[in-house]
């Protein structure tokens, strides 16, 4: 029997680009399905650009039918108003997505670079190198955005496929024991 496929949305929410990335998965191997971004108008007023936003998560929802979401964390910076706005681009974007009836995954950026070059600090051009070779592709997107997203995607089905993933966290020693019977021994 065949495994299912499963699409998975990647989002890098931003207030004057958004990148997405899409990929396709099936088994243990992913596949680019498209990747690109959605630019707004520095001059537009911020919730405009917001519904924008919106209505663009709601169309890639509608055409592709993700089967779940994963968005990228915003980084702490220094300029406050920079950071309110980036925030409620992403909870637009979650929400979108949840109203949709998609589980979201949210990974910071240092972890995706990890989850995809090795290294936390990579740059934007070491990450979209990488994933050309992950996903077999040639093309360069315009905005590395796009690539951005597209990371956050295989970031989130690298962390379901680990063997890890499986493994269930006990909160205590006696739960640890219940979980575990076979490793519990008689004595030391």
């Amino acid at each position: 029997m065949a495994k299912k496929s499963k699409i998975i949305l990647g989002i890098d929410p931003g207030t004057l680009v958004m990148g997405y990335g899409l990929i396709q998965v099936q088994g243990k191997t992913a596949s680019l399905i498209k990747m690109d971004v959605l630019k707004l108008s520095g001059h537009k007023d911020h919730y405009e650009r917001l519904q924008l936003i919106h209505a663009c998560i709601q169309e890639l929802i509608f055409t592709y039918k993700p089967d779940c979401c994963a968005i990228e964390a915003p980084f702490f910076g220094k300029n406050v108003q920079s950071m309110l706005k980036l925030g409620r681009a992403q909870g637009v974007a979650i929400a979108t997505a949840m109203h949709a009836g998609l589980s979201v995954a949210e990974y910071s950026p240092k972890k995706v670079k990890q989850s995809i070059t090795g290294n936390g600090n990579a740059d934007k051009e070491q990450v979209w190198q990488m994933l050309q070779r992950i996903l077999l592709f040639s093309e360069r997107p315009d905005f590395l955005d796009a690539t951005d997203a597209l990371a956050v995607a295989v970031c989130h089905f690298f962390q379901e496929t680990s063997p890890l993933s499986t493994v269930s966290k006990a909160k205590g020693w006696e739960q640890f024991m219940q979980q575990h019977p076979d490793r519990i021994t008689g004595g030391y």
